[in-house]
């Protein structure tokens, strides 16, 4: 999946947050909606204008993001 068809950031919109191309809804948005324990049909029917394929991308894009970052964590 190449999440960067359907993920862009742009400083005009949405204050430059990563959104799903051609609207205002951030990636930040359907991820937090997943960790909450959504399914993608759930989420799909409050944001009728996502397609699977974008929030597929989304969860490509958080995993390259994962490993790409290290965050140290406390023992």
């Amino acid at each position: 999946m190449n999440w960067r068809e359907y993920i862009n950031s742009d400083p005009a919109i949405h204050h430059g947050q990563t959104c799903i191309t051609g609207t205002r809804i951030s990636v930040s948005v359907v991820l937090d909606n997943l960790a909450a324990g959504l399914t993608i049909e759930e989420i799909l029917k409050s944001y009728p204008s996502l397609t699977t394929e974008a929030i597929q991308a989304c969860i490509a894009y958080a995993a390259e993001l994962a490993r790409e970052e290290t965050i140290l964590l406390p023992a």
